[in-house]
């Protein structure tokens, strides 16, 4: 493709993205969709842009003066994925010697705030977590995630599916906590591997699959995963269960259960009931209440744990609708906790980083619930025979109370989970 052509294409998608109206993965597989005519390498090149932008947004800004053209081909030429002279090949000559301006300037020499690119409100709340770790988690956010696989425990073996993807071309390693993960450093077209098509593999990040490890669902129990969404822990948990007994995947969005059927049906699962709920009131919940063996509430959160792969949550989240999934997340859990049965494991996690709707939400439940008694994650994590468990957890105190996962840290996406039991 001609490189002006695919600048202005970048530029249209940067300008569409930055609205800020739908989630930016969404604009931009409705952008590929409208605009067949892009191959593979094109596809990443403007997917890559866009993601650089809403990564360094305020960095672009600052770099990129008013009234020198359209604002998103400014920005689209400081974020654009691609040779550099094949960039310039599409720029004019006051754009070139713009560009190599800024090309010489040291970011460590500008103010912070276009270093970190985070939004004011969210930058004091992890600098009183990680102190001198920020600037490394700052690091780790502006760059994008790999892609992590969770091997099918119920139909496959890890060392055996890893040899599989390496006679495809597809190298991984083994993930160092979950023991059903691979990581990969490429992205390839996954339904393209066999491994995928037969169900021997799931793309989830590994952190997730440590909330499906921690909840460690029994052969023949019955089990709910309270805020299913597309299933991808719906599916490691009933691998767990090796296919038997009874797993409920509850969601408030039939939609996104509708994403969860294609892969239950390559899982091999027969055991995992999918049931689309009006709130979390629902009659559902009320029949089965005090039956339930165990209970996963990966709760509706700001999602600002997975900005490597999500950079445009930190714009279009603030304060006030954190506040208000505060308020959602308290009664979700509430509500999920009147299904367990005395003994029963109840787990609530989010893929925040964000204190209010993490150790906030598991301290007010544990003193308004007497019946339920915290367990530690660090020393659950130790018997399920996690490595170096101690290090995923946080506490008062340092304790190792709580599952607490950073980027920057852990290699994952940012996760948290307190545990109960019920007496």
């Amino acid at each position: 493709m001609h490189p002006k052509a695919l600048l202005d294409a970048c530029s249209e998608l940067v300008r569409l993205t930055l609205k800020f109206d739908h989630p930016a993965d969404s604009i931009v597989s409705r952008f590929f969709r409208d605009h067949k005519e892009f191959g593979p390498r094109e596809r990443a090149t403007l997917a890559e842009t866009v993601y650089t932008v809403l990564r360094k947004k305020l960095l672009f800004d600052h770099l990129a003066p008013s009234g020198s053209g359209p604002k998103e081909r400014r920005l689209a030429i400081l974020g654009f994925h691609g040779p550099r002279d094949f960039l310039k090949s599409a720029l004019t000559d006051q754009e070139k010697n713009w560009l190599d301006q800024c090309d010489q300037i040291n970011v460590a020499d500008l103010m912070e705030r276009h270093r970190h690119n985070l939004p004011e409100w969210l930058v004091q709340p992890l600098r009183e977590q990680l102190g001198d770790e920020f600037w490394p988690l700052v690091d780790s956010l502006n760059k994008s995630a790999g892609l992590d696989l969770r091997v099918n425990a119920l139909t496959d073996k890890r060392p055996e599916v890893q040899k599989e993807l390496a006679k495809a071309g597809i190298k991984s390693v083994a993930t160092p906590y979950s023991p059903w993960g691979l990581r990969l450093d490429s992205k390839p077209a996954l339904t393209k591997v066999e491994a995928f098509a037969r169900g021997a593999i799931e793309v989830q990040d590994e952190g997730s699959q440590l909330l499906a490890l921690l909840l460690d669902a029994k052969r023949g129990e019955m089990v709910v995963d309270f805020c299913a969404g597309a299933g991808g822990k719906t599916l490691a948990i009933g691998a767990c269960m090796r296919n038997t007994g009874r797993l409920y995947a509850f969601d408030t969005s039939a939609h996104r259960l509708d994403a969860l059927k294609p892969r239950l049906a390559r899982s091999g699962l027969s055991n995992v009931h999918p049931a689309a709920i009006a709130h979390e009131r629902d009659e559902r919940i009320k029949r089965l209440a005090g039956k339930i063996d165990r209970v996963l509430v990966d709760a509706p959160c700001s999602g600002l744990g997975t900005l490597r792969r999500n950079p445009d949550l930190k714009w279009r989240q603030s304060p006030q609708s954190v506040a208000e999934m505060v308020v959602k997340q308290a009664a979700i859990l509430q509500s999920a906790a009147r299904l367990l049965k005395p003994g029963g494991r109840l787990v609530y996690a989010t893929c925040s980083v964000l204190p209010q709707e993490n150790e906030a939400i598991a301290q007010a439940f544990t003193a308004a619930n007497s019946e339920f008694t915290p367990l530690d994650v660090g020393e659950l994590l130790s018997n399920l025979k996690v490595e170096n468990a101690v290090s995923l957890c946080s506490g008062p105190a340092r304790g190792t109370e709580y599952l607490r996962l950073w980027p920057h840290r852990h290699g994952t996406d940012g996760f948290f989970a307190a545990v109960w039991v019920k007496n």
